[in-house]
């Protein structure tokens, strides 16, 4: 008995190849965890720079990536897509307010979703586009995608940060450390304290043993963002770092629980909150047996977006 092996081809589009989106697109091709990537930018002459470039590396890499330039009938069969698009700079938001982008992104992101459309895709998208929460919306809104299908990187970022600022506190790696930043990806999010864990045991029963400054912890995740733009003007690593996982979880089918911008029919928007997310986006929505302080800062958050959504229309 013949037994026939179908090759499955993967494939993924980047919107966006600015510093944001050329990380993502390092990452994946020096990874190898995709054969086919569209890279899509209005800078012509930058993304077919970046597209030779890549393909300049290809002879010192272990795997090789087929590598399509800013074309969108090319993303009809494609698994994913990334949104990394969007421009601005510190001296437009000393702030750090991420709606200080919502004027600019929303008009390039409408264009872009209406081709996305016409090119019959009908995968899985990731929006790292800031506001996130609002961009992740619009794409929904504009391409007529299943709710489950349209997906922010939300506070996987702000989560990891949190981690990250735990974690160096009690002088252990960041994955050893759980819990969930919850809401807007902006200023109205918080940390989710009762769900956090360390050391096998809820934070709150050894933050004062251990010296952990909660609130200060807090605000290091909140407003993490400020400290990378103020050394560089910008942030790209971080977040890329989390657009990839997310991609990859999508793509291997992988069910894991993440905490990304996903629609709550409860809070009636996007917000980010933990999920399941395998290859159908979101497999499963969790519920959090939050606080009731907890509750009200997600509720105030989810107000929020709501307001900057209506905005956008």
């Amino acid at each position: 008995m013949t037994v026939e092996v179908v090759a499955v081809t993967r494939k993924i589009g980047i919107i966006g190849m600015g510093h944001v989106g050329q990380a993502v697109a390092q990452q994946i091709i020096t990874n190898g965890y995709t054969d086919d990537l569209v890279l899509i930018d209005q800078n012509e002459a930058k993304v077919g720079a970046d597209a030779l470039d890549f393909e300049d590396a290809m002879a010192n890499l272990t795997y090789h990536t087929n590598i399509v330039v800013n074309d969108y009938a090319a993303l009809k069969d494609a698994d994913i897509i990334i949104s990394a698009l969007g421009k601005i700079s510190l001296s437009d938001n000393p702030n750090v307010d991420r709606f200080a982008e919502l004027p600019h992104n929303r008009k390039q992101v409408r264009e872009v979703a209406e081709k996305i459309k016409e090119s019959g895709f009908d995968g899985i998208i990731i929006a790292i586009t800031n506001p996130v929460d609002v961009i992740t919306s619009l794409y929904q809104e504009v391409t007529g995608l299943p709710k489950e299908h349209v997906i922010g990187t939300g506070t996987l970022l702000d989560s990891a940060r949190m981690q990250r600022a735990v974690a160096k506190g009690l002088n252990i790696d960041p994955r050893s450390v759980s819990g969930y930043n919850l809401g807007e990806h902006g200023n109205s999010q918080f940390t989710a304290w009762s769900t956090v864990r360390v050391l096998d045991r809820p934070i709150k029963e050894i933050a004062n043993d251990r010296g952990l400054d909660l609130h200060e912890i807090n605000e290091e995740a909140r407003i993490g963002a400020g400290d990378v733009m103020k050394g560089k003007h910008y942030t790209n690593y971080g977040v890329a770092a989390a657009a990839v996982r997310l991609a990859n979880v999508v793509l291997n089918d992988a069910r894991e629980v993440l905490p990304v911008s996903n629609f709550r029919e409860e809070y009636g928007t996007y917000l980010s909150y933990p999920a399941v997310i395998g290859r159908d986006g979101i497999v499963e929505q969790l519920q959090l047996q939050l606080t009731d302080e907890e509750l009200y800062k997600l509720r105030k958050s989810a107000h929020f977006i709501m307001q900057k959504i209506a905005e956008a229309d």
